[in-house]
C-alpha cells in the first residue's frame, strides 16, 4: 500500500507555477481535499469553535472507584453481589487527628476532634450509618459483671471535659479494645473512618476532586498548634491526583516547547514549525472536546492521551513537512509541493495511525474500565490526526508554504550529505555499513546477547504493586507520608482483605453453628499465612459474646451448638458489630489485616483463602472471595497479568498483518518486527531495574510502544523496499531511504521522546514511570530501526529482485545520476 505510493518519490516533475499544474490530478481524495481547500479549513475552524466551547464549559477530570476495578471478574462481582453487606469494607476514608504535644485525653484535642467529626459526618458522600471514632454512639464499649453484660458507647453521654469524665472515657476506651485500630498504640491520636458512598444524594457520582477540596477545607483548616491531620484512602490519593494534574499542565507547553525547538532547530523554518504544532494542539483540542460531548470525563490515567496524541502529531506533521521542503527547494511550488506530499505519505502516514490506532485498541481486551476509557479516549485522538494533520495540515501548507531559504537549505544539506566530510554523512556512511554481512552480523550478535539479558532480568517481572503506601504518588508526598505514619503507630493496616461467609440459610433463628465453625476455622487459617496482621469475624465475637453471658468463664469461650445460646450470641454481635454480620445472618465476612498490599502478600493470601474456601463449602454455606482493597488489589492484579500476556499477542499480530499488507513480504515483516520485540524485553527488563510492577497504570506501555514504535519501519523499510524493487541493491537503497526519510525517522523518534520525558518530573509517581518507559521505547525503536533495518535485510531482503512495475522509479533514478555526473 504504501510501497506502491513511494513509486513516485522521485519521479514527480517539477512544477514551478500552478497554473501549470493539472488539478484533476491524483487520486479522488487528493482531489477532494485541494480542489475544495477553504471548505476543508472552514469546516475544521468551526469544529475547532464547536469543541472549544465544549472543553472550556464542560471538560471535568474526575475518577470512580467502581471503574479502577475489573468488574467482571469473579471476585469482584462477588464483592460487587454483596456491597450492600459490607458496609465500611470497600471506598473509605481513614482520618487521623494527632495531638503532638500530649496524649487524647487532653480536653482541647478531644473538643478539636469532636469538631471534625462532626465535620466529616456531614460532608456529601459520607455512608453516614457506618463512621467510626471514639465520638460516634455506635463504638461501644462491653463488659461482663456479676449482673451480667454492661456496655455504653465509648464516649460517655455526660461527657464535659471535666477529670472525671476523661477518666470514663479512659476506662471505655480500655474496656472496647479499639487501641491499635481507632485509637493509637501510643494513644497520641485516633482515627475516624469514613466509608464513602459511590453516589451523591442527586445520584451523580461523587466528585473527588470537589470532595478532596472539601475535606481540606473543613478538616484540613483545623490542623493548627498541637493538632495534626493524616488522611488516607481513595477519595484522598484521586483527589491529589487531580491536584497533580494541574501542576503537570505545565509540563504539557514544555512538551510543546521542546517540539518546537527540535521541529525549527530541523527546518529553520517558522511558518512551518508554528503549523505543524498548531494543527497538533487542535488535534488536542478535538479530541478532548468529542470526549466531553460524548459525557466521558478525563481520569487520572486518561489525561496522559494529550500528551500522546500530541507527539504523534508533531512526528506525523514532521514528515509531511520534510516532503514539502525537499519539493519546494527543488523549485516545486508550494500548492503542488503539498499535493506531491499528500501522494507519497498519506497511505502511509494512515498506515502508521492504523498502528498507534491498534496499539490503543488492544487495551480494551483489558477489564477495567478506566483502561477501556483511556484506549477509547486514544483512539478518538489518533483518528482526529487522520483530519489535522494527514489532511488539514499539506491544506495550509499550500497555502502557507515553507520558508524559502530553508528549502534551499534542505538542498543544500542534501549535497553536503552525498560528500564524505560531512559530519552528517559520515553517520550516513556508518550506518551503510550494517549492510555489509561483518557489521550485520556483530549487530544481529550484540542484538541477541541484549535481548538474551533482558529475558532473563525481564523474567524477575512482578505483577502488581511492589511498594508500601500509594505507588502512584512519589513516596515523600503528603499522602505517603501520612500512611507511613497509621501504619506506625496502628496495630491494623487499611490494607484489608475480606472473604465473604455467605449461608444459604433462611433467618438468624436457623442454627448457624457449621457456617460459624467454618468461619472460626477459615479465622485460624488466615492468621497462618505470612503477611497477615490479625484477623477478625463474627465467629470470634460469638466465643467472647457467649462466654461474657456465663460470668466470663473460659469453658464458655466456643462457638456452641445450643441454637438459643448460639442465636442469642449473634443477635448481640449484630448490635455491637453490624459489619462483622448482616441482618438476616447470612453474610458473614472475614476481614484479614494485611502488612501492605505488594504482589507477593496478595498472592500469598489469595491463594490459602480460595484453598480453604474450596475445601469448605457445602449445600448450606460457602465461602466467596474477595473484598476489601486488598482483596480487590489481587483481583485486579490477576486481570492485570491475564491481559499482559493476550494484549502483547493481539499487538504483535495485529502489527505483523499491518506489515504484511504494506511491505507485501513475510521477510520485511520480520525485519520490521524484531527491533519491536527486542525493545520489549528490554523494557520489561528496564522494569525490574527500576521497581516498577505491571499494574493499571503501566500496563499500557508496552502496547502503545509496540503500536507507535513501528512508524519508523513503515517509513524507512517501505521506501528501502521501493529502491530495491527498482533495482538498487540494498546498500544503495538503504542509502537512500535514510536520506529520503531516515532524518525524520531520528527527528520522529526524538519529537516523540520529548513529548514525554517532561513526564519524569511530575509531582505523579506513576506518570512518571510511564514517561520514563516510553522515552526508552520511543527512542530504543528508532536506534533499532536504524539500525537493525539494514543489518537484518542483508539476510532476509538482500535479493529482492526488480519489479516490472518500477520502470517509472528506474528511469528516474538513472536521469538523477546522468544529471549529477553532469
Amino acid at each position: 500500500m504504501a510501497g506502491k505510493n513511494n513509486e513516485q518519490i522521485s519521479s514527480m516533475p517539477v512544477v514551478k507555477e500552478r497554473r501549470a499544474f493539472d488539478s484533476k490530478s491524483g487520486n479522488a481524495l487528493e482531489r477532494l481535499v485541494f480542489n475544495h481547500r477553504l471548505v476543508l479549513i472552514l469546516l475544521c475552524a468551526v469544529l475547532s469553535v464547536f469543541f472549544g466551547i465544549k472543553v472550556a464549559t464542560g471538560l471535568q477530570i474526575n475518577a470512580s472507584f467502581e471503574k479502577m476495578i475489573p468488574q467482571s471478574n469473579p471476585y469482584i462481582r462477588n464483592y460487587l453481589a454483596n456491597k450492600g453487606d459490607l458496609k465500611g469494607l470497600g471506598n473509605s476514608l481513614r482520618i487521623v487527628i494527632e495531638n503532638t504535644q500530649g496524649d487524647i485525653y487532653d480536653p482541647a484535642y478531644l473538643e478539636s476532634l469532636r469538631k471534625i467529626n462532626d465535620a466529616v459526618f456531614l460532608m456529601p458522600g459520607v455512608d453516614r450509618p457506618w463512621v467510626k471514632s471514639i465520638w460516634m454512639p455506635a463504638v461501644r464499649w462491653n463488659i461482663v459483671t456479676e449482673k451480667g453484660y454492661a456496655g455504653g458507647p465509648v464516649m460517655p453521654s455526660t461527657y464535659n471535659g471535666s477529670p472525671a469524665s476523661i477518666d470514663a472515657l479512659r476506662t471505655n476506651i480500655a474496656r472496647a479494645g479499639i487501641t491499635g485500630s481507632l485509637v493509637a498504640n501510643d494513644l497520641k491520636s485516633t482515627m475516624i473512618v469514613v466509608p464513602l458512598l459511590e453516589r451523591d444524594a442527586a445520584g451523580k457520582p461523587i466528585n473527588y476532586a470537589h470532595f478532596s477540596h472539601l475535606l481540606d477545607d473543613m478538616v484540613r483548616t483545623q490542623q493548627h498548634g498541637n493538632i495534626r491531620i493524616h488522611v488516607v484512602g481513595f477519595a484522598k490519593l484521586i483527589g491529589d491526583l487531580i491536584d497533580g494534574l494541574k501542576q503537570v499542565m505545565a509540563y504539557f507547553g514544555i512538551a510543546a516547547a521542546i517540539a518546537l525547538g527540535v521541529i525549527f532547530f530541523y527546518t529553520r523554518c517558522p511558518r512551518s514549525t508554528f503549523l505543524v504544532v498548531a494543527c497538533s494542539l487542535v488535534a488536542v483540542l478535538w479530541q478532548l472536546g468529542i470526549v466531553t460531548t460524548l459525557g466521558l470525563v478525563v481520569d487520572p490515567y486518561s489525561v496522559l492521551v494529550p500528551f500522546l496524541v500530541f507527539a504523534i502529531g508533531v512526528s506525523h506533521g514532521a514528515q509531511k513537512m520534510n516532503g514539502i521542503l525537499q519539493d519546494v527547494g527543488r523549485g516545486t511550488h508550494k500548492y503542488v509541493a503539498a499535493r506531491y506530499t499528500f501522494r507519497r505519505l498519506f497511505l502511509a502516514g494512515l498506515t502508521a495511525l492504523m498502528a498507534d490506532m491498534v496499539g490503543f485498541a488492544v487495551l480494551t481486551i483489558i477489564d477495567i474500565p478506566v483502561i477501556k476509557d483511556l484506549a477509547l479516549t486514544a483512539s478518538i485522538g489518533v483518528g482526529v490526526l487522520v483530519f489535522t494533520n494527514l489532511l488539514l495540515l499539506p491544506v495550509l501548507l499550500s497555502y502557507v508554504g515553507v520558508s524559502p531559504a530553508a528549502a534551499r537549505r534542505t538542498l543544500i544539506e542534501e549535497a553536503a550529505e552525498t560528500g564524505s566530510r560531512s559530519r552528517v554523512a559520515s553517520l550516513w556512511n556508518w550506518l551503510d555499513r550494517f549492510t555489509e554481512r561483518r557489521w550485520a552480523s556483530g549487530a544481529i550478535a550484540v542484538t541477541v546477547l541484549l535481548a538474551a539479558g533482558g529475558f532473563a532480568v525481564s523474567q524477575r517481572l512482578q505483577i502488581g504493586d511492589l511498594d508500601a503506601g500509594a505507588p502512584e504518588l512519589r513516596a515523600d508526598s503528603v499522602y505517603n507520608r501520612d500512611n507511613a505514619f497509621i501504619n506506625a503507630h496502628y496495630g491494623l493496616s487499611s490494607d484489608m482483605f475480606v472473604v465473604i461467609g455467605k449461608s444459604s440459610l433462611p433467618n438468624c433463628d436457623a442454627d448457624h453453628y457449621q457456617m460459624l465453625a467454618d468461619v472460626d476455622r477459615f479465622e485460624i487459617a488466615l492468621q497462618n499465612v505470612s503477611g497477615v496482621q490479625t484477623t477478625s469475624s463474627a465467629a470470634s465475637l460469638t466465643r467472647l459474646v457467649t462466654s461474657g453471658a456465663y460470668e466470663g468463664y473460659p469453658k464458655w469461650f466456643t462457638i456452641n451448638r445450643t441454637p438459643a445460646i448460639l442465636n442469642r450470641s449473634l443477635f448481640q454481635v449484630l448490635l455491637d458489630r453490624p459489619d462483622l454480620i448482616s441482618a438476616a445472618c447470612n453474610t458473614m465476612p472475614i476481614i484479614a489485616y494485611l502488612t501492605d498490599h505488594k504482589a507477593a502478600t496478595l498472592t500469598r493470601v489469595l491463594d490459602a483463602a480460595q484453598r480453604f474456601a474450596d475445601a469448605h463449602k457445602d449445600a448450606s454455606h460457602q465461602f466467596l472471595l474477595a473484598a476489601g482493597s486488598a482483596g480487590i488489589d489481587a483481583a485486579t492484579n490477576i486481570v492485570v497479568k491475564e491481559a499482559n500476556e493476550r494484549m502483547l499477542l493481539l499487538v504483535y499480530g495485529a502489527v505483523v498483518l499491518l506489515c504484511l499488507i504494506t511491505f507485501r513480504s513475510w521477510r520485511a515483516a520480520i525485519v520490521a518486527l524484531v527491533p519491536l520485540v527486542v525493545t520489549s524485553v528490554l523494557c520489561e527488563a528496564l522494569m525490574v531495574m527500576l521497581g516498577i510492577g505491571v499494574k493499571v497504570a503501566t500496563l499500557p506501555v508496552i502496547a502503545l510502544g509496540v503500536g507507535i514504535g513501528v512508524d519508523y519501519a513503515l517509513y524507512l523499510l517501505s521506501v528501502q523496499l521501493n529502491y530495491q524493487r527498482a533495482g538498487l541493491p540494498l546498500r544503495d537503497a538503504y542509502r537512500r531511504a535514510v536520506q529520503f526519510t531516515g532524518k525524520v525517522v531520528a527527528l520522529v523518534g526524538v519529537t516523540l521522546a520529548a513529548g514525554v520525558v517532561t513526564w519524569a518530573w511530575s509531582p505523579i509517581k506513576f506518570q512518571a514511570d510511564m514517561g520514563i518507559l516510553l522515552t526508552f521505547m520511543f527512542v530504543t525503536n528508532m536506534i533499532g530501526a536504524l539500525v537493525l533495518i539494514p543489518s537484518l535485510s542483508h539476510f532476509l531482503l538482500r535479493g529482492v529482485s526488480s519489479r516490472p512495475g518500477h520502470a517509472e522509479l528506474r528511469s528516474a533514478i538513472a536521469l538523477a545520476e546522468n544529471s549529477k555526473g553532469a
